[in-house]
Order: structure tokens, then C-alpha cells, then sequence
């Protein structure tokens, strides 16, 4: 019934969905979207709708796989008494290809912090944020975390934006958090044992440009990062919904811990005043793709995207908890799209403005309004999310 849902949704607006359709396979489409129904005690319910779900139909996560290293990141700061999200650090090198932090100017202090990172990440999609807490978590502990959880269809290989081998990528970086001129905590460089590259070929295109050639051969992929879609919608729903998910499968993070996330995923740049970000270039909908991403106008302050995206190698995801206090809508919705019609990867053209921004910006506005329509029996209490 899900997947009928769907398509049903798709298909009855083909003035904006048909080109898309037409090249299903193509496109590599998958959905995954999640009514959410209240009852009398205000516990949701949920009904899944999947679309062309599919854990053995790769694409690259992108960015969306920040929202995990948030996650495990705060987790891991919660095992280490005397320590917070605030508290400074320092991040040292031990290895030539590694770089170290000790100042951040951009930071309320003027020094580097996990919670500077994590609003970093969310509010601007910042690749230096994500990576600086992949050294913290370890590579080993970021993929085994998710693991012993049960977030099995995942594979955290590398760094973004960072041209390191694989096996630099198994090395992290030494930390010190401290406080005046006394060290509360001090994490040696880690190197994960155990190599984690998919066992077969994961062959993507028809070429690639590499350091400026193109190389007539499919791109491997298997060396590369991996997240599902279910993985990604079951991140969100353990952050948004806790209590729904099993014991299990939940993150220990503190009440504070967790609305300041909430927070950081809901932030618009012109919201965050550390950084302060040029309203021109990092607009409302920077990083808010369904509903939003095909426009840079303001967004109604009644309405947010709890979500983190993700955009490379042509692909575009999003991966969004969408509320609007006013009407008492709520749902879920996971979708990723490729738009790489000439099938060379890194040479820069991609239909994302063509294709790809304006297909999830329309699915996630057609999702909205069928919420909006759909008669409830309790009315959702949004409270604990209106944090702006």
C-alpha cells in the first residue's frame, strides 16, 4: 500500500512529476514518507509510505550523514564526565595530511567547540564541522556506534571535501578539551583496524575527471560512504521521536543535549548569530530542499524543516521532520534524487537546478498539502519543537 501511495501522489500531478517519472530508473529515486497520527495522550503513530526503498540501490549519502555524526558525537561527550558540548578544545595532528584547530574566530567564545560544530553543520552543511567530529568519534566507533544499534545499512568511510587516501581516512586526530589552563580530557590520534570498503564493486556512470582527465570508466563506489534511506528517515525519527523508537536503537543524549540539536536543525542562517552568515548567499532555504529549495524567498516562521540535506555527485537529498505550528501538520519525509545525464561524475554538470531542486521542492509542497487536507483525530501539541 505505501508504494501505491506514492505513486498515486506522483502521478496525479504529472505537471510536475512526469519528466521525472518517465526516467525512474535513471533518476534513482526513493521516497520514504511517514504520516504521523496522535492519540488522546499525545503519543504519535506512524504509517509509512516507501517508494523504490531500496538498500542494495546505492547512491552517495552526501551530506546527509552529518545528522550521525552529531548524534554520536554528543553520545560520546555524555561518557566523559566534566566535559560539554561548550567546553573548548584543541585539536592536534599527528599524521602530515591532518590539520590542526586551536582557534575559532567564529565561535561566541573565539574558541573551537562539539557545539559550534554541530550548529555549523546543520545551519550551512559546513564539511569542516562534520569532519572535526569524525575525528573526535573515531572512524571505528562512528561506524560500530551505528552498528551495535541496529543502523546496519551504513558505512562511514571518509572525510568530505578532504582528498585523503583511504587509509589516512582510518586515522584521526588527537583532542583536548580544556578549561583556563587545565586539561579535562585528552583523546589520543585512532586508527581503525579494520578496513571498511563494500565487499563487491559498486560501479556508477560512464566516466570520470580525475585531476582534470576523463577516465572512460564507471565510478567505483565501494569505497565510498553509505547510508539507506531507512537509516537516514530512522536517525531522524530517534532525535525527533525517541521514545518511539526501541530502547535499542535510541541515542543517550541529555533533555539539553536534545533540543539543542533539534535546535541546530531547524536553525535558518539568518537565525545564527555564530556564525554570522551574508543573508544573500546563505538564503532561508540554503538548506531547507523540500518545500523550499527551488525559491530563495523568506520562509513563514510557522513552518520548519527539522532535517539535514545532502548534494553531490548529483545527487540531492533531503531528510526533513516538517511542521507547521499554525495548521498542526506533521510528517516525515526522505527522498533523494540523481540528475547526471551525461554520466561523467566530477566535472561539475548536473541538472540540480533543473531537475532535482524543483522535484523535491514540489514533492515535499504536494506531501504538505495533502497533510493539510487530511482530517485528524487528536491535534498534534508541536510545543517542545517551537524553539526560535
Amino acid at each position: 500500500m505505501g508504494e501505491r501511495t506514492v505513486r498515486q501522489i506522483l502521478e496525479a500531478t504529472p505537471e510536475l512529476f512526469a519528466s521525472v517519472i518517465e526516467h525512474i530508473e535513471e533518476r534513482e529515486v526513493q521516497i520514504l514518507y511517514t504520516q504521523i497520527d496522535r492519540d488522546d495522550q499525545q503519543r504519535p503513530h506512524f504509517r509509512e509510505h516507501a517508494y523504490r526503498v531500496d538498500a542494495d540501490a546505492y547512491f552517495y549519502p552526501a551530506s546527509t550523514l552529518k545528522l550521525a555524526g552529531a548524534l554520536l558525537a554528543l553520545e560520546k561527550l555524555g561518557r566523559v564526565p566534566g566535559i560539554d558540548r561548550d567546553t573548548p578544545l584543541r585539536i592536534g595532528s599527528a599524521r602530515d595530511a591532518q590539520e590542526a584547530v586551536e582557534v575559532d574566530e567564529t565561535s561566541p567564545s573565539g574558541w573551537p567547540s562539539i557545539a559550534h560544530y554541530i550548529r555549523k553543520l546543520f545551519v550551512v552543511s559546513d564539511n569542516d564541522a562534520y569532519n572535526r567530529l569524525y575525528e573526535f568519534v573515531g572512524q571505528e566507533e562512528m561506524n560500530c556506534g551505528l552498528w551495535e544499534k541496529g543502523y546496519r545499512e551504513v558505512r562511514l568511510t571518509h572525510r568530505l571535501s578532504m582528498a585523503l587516501s583511504p587509509e589516512e581516512n582510518r586515522y584521526t586526530n588527537p583532542f583536548e578539551f580544556y578549561r583556563g589552563d587545565e586539561i579535562l580530557y585528552r583523546q589520543p590520534a585512532q586508527y581503525n583496524e579494520h578496513s571498511l570498503s563494500a565487499d563487491r564493486a559498486i560501479e556508477k556512470g560512464r566516466g570520470e575527471l580525475v585531476d582534470g582527465a576523463l577516465l572512460n570508466r564507471p565510478k567505483d563506489f565501494s569505497g565510498a560512504n553509505f547510508m539507506s534511506v531507512r537509516v537516514l528517515q530512522d536517525l531522524l525519527r530517534a532525535v525527533v521521536f525517541p521514545a518511539s523508537m526501541p530502547p535499542e536503537r535510541r541515542f543517550a543524549l541529555s533533555p539539553g543535549d536534545r533540543r539543542f540539536l533539534l535546535r541546530a536543525m531547524s536553525m535558518l542562517p539568518r537565525e545564527c548569530a555564530y556564525p554570522c552568515y551574508d543573508r544573500a548567499q546563505y538564503y532561508d532555504s540554503y538548506v531547507k530542499f523540500f518545500m523550499f529549495g527551488d525559491g530563495k524567498e523568506a520562509m513563514p516562521q510557522h513552518i520548519r524543516l527539522f532535517n539535514k540535506v545532502g548534494l553531490a555527485y548529483g545527487y540531492l537529498i533531503d531528510n526533513a521532520y516538517i511542521v507547521d505550528f499554525e495548521r498542526g501538520v506533521e510528517f516525515m519525509l526522505t527522498a533523494v534524487i540523481s540528475a547526471n545525464e551525461n554520466g561523467i561524475y566530477n566535472d561539475g554538470q548536473y541538472e540540480y537546478d533543473a531537475v532535482s531542486f524543483p522535484f523535491l521542492a514540489n514533492l515535499g509542497r504536494v506531501i504538505y498539502e495533502r497533510e493539510v487536507q487530511r482530517k485528524k483525530e487528536v491535534f498534534p501539541d508541536l510545543s517542545e519543537f517551537q524553539l526560535h
